[in-house]
């Protein structure tokens, strides 16, 4: 590595881990899982890729990451990239949870800190040669899962699916697996795939029963293209699926992208054109809630969530239930120009 290489290196690690004179902002909105009716299928978008989807009671958690920073810890300090965005619940908000579903050993999907929270839960899923790094947690119960397998949650049924990524922890762990998951209750499926690069394996899931909600990421993919799909391709594998609607995950929590904030978002909407409406989530702390009586493509602005439905043309604006909302906590104060950069220090973040 020449001199010059190594000091833009050195630059796009500070500027992508901050310090501390950066702090995240708090979530536009706060999901409120205690006004769950009991018998939706609910899915709310709590940051980065934690998602918490409660299947009439059955409430799943993925990839939950709580804290300020992801990476390395030394000496009790997490050296890594810092979150634009606060989480829109904190481990102590969640309601009792039935699983947790990692999806590889990056460190911004497997956080053990925030795995450490969180060892009441009685089954954390993960890929397959993962589970060392987290046996010492205490969690009762630690299912390792490759492509094809499942395993019961409750009633719902939880499938590994393949997705084109990597499970790199270290640069000299290429052994580790890393998955999609397909969640199963009944007749209804949801699809959970936050870090994949584009992909046509996904057309294979385009069957009966249909996919109520597909979770792909859509952030990250500059320069990281051959590892995270853009946003156009994944609403491209969101149609090969043919679920009913997509909740984007992985974007503009942490800088691990050169585009520019909100930018990701921007891209998926105009991607989507006339169908933008099957976008279910678009802030950070949206909740949405599945409609019953079957999958609409288009759905009128009443079959979204509150907060979505405030960003739909013609609707009328309803107040968040930001917690500890401060001026120009909206990511639109965040959709600026400027180049934002990625990290790879020591251990693998993306």
């Amino acid at each position: 590595m020449t001199a010059v290489s190594a000091i833009a290196a050195a630059g796009v690690v500070v500027y992508a881990c901050g310090g501390p004179w950066r702090r995240p902002i708090a979530a536009p909105v706060r999901p409120d899982p205690r006004s769950w009716l009991a018998d939706d299928l609910t899915i709310a978008y709590i940051g980065h890729a934690s998602v918490l989807i409660d299947f009439a009671g059955t409430r799943i958690l993925t990839d939950p990451a709580f804290f300020a920073r992801i990476g390395i810890k030394v000496a009790g300090v997490t050296i890594g990239p810092t979150r634009v965005v606060r989480a829109a619940l904190a481990p102590e908000d969640l309601p009792p949870i039935t699983a947790v579903l990692v999806s590889h050993a990056h460190m911004d999907s497997l956080d053990r800190p925030s795995l450490r929270c969180l060892t009441a839960v009685p089954l954390l899923v993960t890929p397959r040669q993962t589970r060392d790094l987290v046996d010492d947690l205490g969690f009762a119960r630690v299912v390792e899962l490759g492509w094809g397998e499942h395993v019961e949650a409750g009633d719902v049924s939880i499938e590994a699916v393949p997705v084109n990524h990597w499970g790199k922890r270290w640069p000299w762990d290429g052994w580790r697996g890393y998955n999609g998951y397909l969640l199963t209750k009944g007749e209804h499926r949801v699809l959970f795939a936050s870090d994949t690069a584009y992909t046509e394996a996904f057309g294979a899931l385009a069957h009966a029963p249909r996919i109520d909600v597909a979770i792909f990421g859509i952030g990250a993919y500059d320069p990281w293209i051959m590892n995270h799909a853009d946003p156009e391709q994944a609403w491209r594998m969101f149609t090969m699926t043919d679920a009913c609607y997509l909740v984007p995950v992985h974007w503009d929590t942490f800088r691990l992208g050169k585009e520019p904030l909100g930018e990701a978002l921007a891209r998926l909407l105009i991607a989507a054109g006339p169908e933008k409406a099957r976008v279910a989530i678009r802030r950070t702390g949206d909740t949405f809630v599945v409609p019953r009586g079957g999958c609409d493509p288009t759905p009128a602005p009443a079959a979204l969530s509150r907060s979505t439905r405030d960003l739909l043309p013609g609707a009328t604006p309803i107040a968040s239930a930001a917690s500890g909302g401060e001026a120009g906590s909206h990511p639109d104060s965040l959709r600026v120009a400027t180049p934002i950069a990625s990290v790879a220090s020591g251990g693998v973040i993306k």
